[in-house]
C-alpha cells in the first residue's frame, strides 16, 4: 500500500500529581485551550478538552505522524512548564507520570464529548479514582492498583 491512512479517535485521561486540585476556575479554560493548541501543533485534532479540579480529558483524532507516547510526553511537559508561569500557587504543579488512552468508535464521539463537557456534574458524586477505575474496567484493562496512582 503506497500510503498510510490513520483514523483513530482516542480518549486520553490523566491527572495532576497525587490528584491535587490545581485545575481551578482561574486556570481551567486557558489550560484546556493550551492543551488543544499543543495537540494541533503536533498534527492531532483536538475534538474536546475538558476536565475537573484534578484531571483532564482529551478527545483527539490522532495523527499518523506522532506516537501517542510522544504526544503525551509533549503535552505534559509543555503544559506543566506553562502552568508554573501562571502564579505562585502553581509553582509546585506536576502531572502524574502515567495516563489512560482509550479508543473511541467514531459513532460514539458525540456521547464521549458530552461526557467530557459534563465533568463537573459527574464529579458531584464520583471521585476521579472511581471514574478512572470504571474506565479501566469498561475497557478490560488489566492493572495493579498500586501502580495506577502517583
Amino acid at each position: 500500500m503506497p500510503q498510510s491512512l490513520v483514523y483513530n479517535y482516542t480518549h486520553i485521561i490523566f491527572s495532576t500529581k497525587n490528584r491535587y486540585p490545581f485545575i481551578d476556575k482561574q486556570i481551567s479554560t486557558e489550560l484546556f485551550k493550551y492543551l488543544g493548541g499543543t495537540c494541533r501543533e503536533l498534527n492531532c485534532n483536538p475534538i474536546i478538552v475538558g476536565g475537573h479540579d484534578d484531571h483532564v480529558h482529551l478527545v483527539v483524532l490522532l495523527s499518523q505522524k506522532i506516537a501517542l507516547m510522544k504526544l503525551m510526553e509533549t503535552i505534559k511537559s509543555h503544559s506543566s512548564k506553562w502552568i508554573k508561569t501562571k502564579g505562585n500557587k502553581y509553582e509546585k504543579f506536576f502531572w502524574q507520570k502515567g495516563y489512560g488512552a482509550f479508543s473511541i468508535n467514531p459513532t460514539q464521539i458525540d456521547v464521549v464529548c458530552k461526557y467530557v463537557k459534563e465533568q463537573s456534574k459527574h464529579h458531584q458524586n464520583k471521585s476521579f479514582k472511581d471514574e478512572y477505575v470504571a474506565f479501566l474496567n469498561k475497557y478490560n484493562v488489566k492493572y495493579d492498583e498500586q501502580y495506577v496512582w502517583d
